[in-house]
């Protein structure tokens, strides 16, 4: 059955008879979407049986009657012939203006030449198709710029970290030598000392 054939609000108020109220019953057993709504119901009714109830009132008293009574404008606004009247005049006083003061229909252009028609047409198409060709290729070597421009940067990069694997290796290779050339000298001292 359709959530939207169930009546929750009849249900919810006891205004059902027996077999619609069997008919609601079996859908809320099988629509949870139904049941969190009959809640929300059921809710709202509690909240406002809580309310005590208070008679409204019969009229405000800081109100004066003559604020109440409708203006001139109002009472004609409000007079269903006097409006159709206004309306008529204005529309006969719209269709006089426009009577004299229309503009005389223009003379029809003259034919064109069909030839003369497709060399205009001709024309613009090649126009649009330059433009298009000169934006496509602009885009093109913006395109080709910022690769070249990256490809750079990534080249610079890399020769840079190259740069400073070879000072590193430099500099290894120096102490190395420094070593051996400290180690020889030691040697030579000790071999002239020990003569």
């Amino acid at each position: 059955m359709n959530c939207t054939q169930v009546d929750l609000k009849g249900f919810s108020l006891n205004e059902l008879e027996l077999d619609g109220r069997q008919i609601v019953e079996e859908h809320l057993q099988v629509c949870p979407n139904c049941r969190e709504e009959l809640e929300r119901l059921s809710v709202t009714r509690t909240a406002l049986a809580s309310l005590r109830e208070e008679e409204p009132p019969r009229r405000i008293a800081f109100v004066s009657d003559k604020v109440l009574e409708p203006s001139i404008w109002r009472r004609f606004w409000d007079s269903a012939p006097r409006l159709g009247f206004a309306s008529a005049a204005m529309l006969s006083v719209a269709l006089l203006v426009n009577g004299f003061v229309r503009p005389q229909p223009a003379a029809a252009p003259a034919p064109m030449d069909s030839a003369t028609v497709q060399e205009k047409i001709e024309a613009v198409v090649a126009g649009r198709v330059a433009e298009a060709v000169q934006k496509a290729v602009a885009d093109s070597e913006a395109r080709s710029a910022r690769r070249t421009a990256d490809l750079l940067a990534a080249t610079e990069q890399r020769l840079d970290r190259q740069h400073r694997a070879d000072l590193l290796t430099v500099e290894d290779n120096f102490r190395v030598l420094q070593k051996r050339v400290n180690i020889y000298y030691r040697a030579s001292n000790d071999l002239g000392s020990a003569q």
